[in-house]
């Protein structure tokens, strides 16, 4: 089968290609994205759907650290709060021009209120705070398919995170399209590289250091949710789960100029694909807290 992928970006008029092939724009997957009018009558935003479960308020820094040391081992932290299924985002401005072939790639600047379109889950678990590493060094391990990520992770007693886990990681409760925050900062994360890229197969190596951007980090503070590398995780659902008929899920995009929101995706790739852009992530289940019932 033809491996259908994300659309990468534009680079001196045409399209940039993946270590293996052409990409192609993918559905955004479960967050919903509306353009609005940018002006003095911005379209209104809607109520959030009615939930299910509560909101959990963040505890103290020092209650939080001690929950997690307990919950989650070292290099991993706890996520724990209300997620929600299905989230529906108004773009305001796009980064690129409306006569671009993607000219609803890359949102700009999201609305800072996003809707709820379905019961919020409460979810609890512990996920690594940075990209696997290689031996030695602190860059993201790379060439790693959704096989060998699924391997090391279990090597360690841990497991490739659930897309929506990953999801909820990135945005944390108040649903962030960028995990840091509402409008695309291309300084904050290592993306939007554009320039001496390289060819298919043949990809210039721009990864960053793990953790080397402070701003780049999620609500739960997960570091790099948005480029270095590209992050594999297990499609929702029993068993090997599907999401448009694969149980590889890749999230994060990697450096080049491409959708890097939490909730965007692609798929096409098989479990033995593996490419200069593609790196693991790891869960694992919390440990049940002592003051629990």
């Amino acid at each position: 089968m033809k491996a259908a992928f994300e659309s990468s970006a534009l680079l001196a008029g045409a399209i940039l290609l993946s270590a293996a092939c052409a990409r192609r724009v993918d559905p955004v997957g479960t967050a919903t994205i509306q353009a609005g009018t940018i002006g003095n009558a911005l379209p209104p935003v809607a109520k959030e759907a009615p939930v299910n479960a509560k909101i959990v308020k963040t505890p103290p820094k020092g209650e939080l650290a001690s929950a997690e040391s307990e919950a989650c081992p070292a290099g991993m932290a706890l996520v724990e709060g209300e997620y929600c299924p299905e989230v529906e985002h108004t773009c305001l401005e796009w980064m690129d021009p409306p006569t671009s072939r993607y000219a609803n790639f890359r949102c700009k600047r999201y609305a800072k209120t996003a809707k709820c379109n379905a019961p919020r889950v409460h979810k609890r678990f512990c996920i690594d705070v940075t990209e696997r590493v290689e031996a030695e060094t602190k860059l993201p391990r790379h060439f790693m398919s959704w096989t060998s990520s699924k391997k090391l992770c279990e090597s360690e007693g841990a497991r490739l995170c659930r897309e929506s886990e990953w999801q909820f990681a990135c945005e944390g409760e108040e649903m962030r399209p960028y995990p840091y925050g509402w409008e695309r900062d291309s300084a904050a994360c290592n993306v939007d590289i554009s320039e001496n890229i390289g060819r298919v197969g043949r990809l210039v190596d721009h990864r960053a250091p793990v953790a080397s951007k402070a701003s780049c980090a999620s609500p739960f503070g997960v570091q790099d949710m948005a480029g270095n590398v590209e992050e594999w995780a297990q499609a929702d659902g029993p068993g090997a789960g599907s999401k448009m008929g694969w149980k590889e899920v890749l999230k994060g995009s990697w450096w080049i100029p491409s959708r890097h929101a939490c909730r965007q995706f692609q798929v096409g790739h098989d479990d033995v694909y593996n490419g200069a852009e593609t790196g693991t992530r790891c869960c694992k289940d919390a440990v049940k807290s002592t003051s629990s019932p």
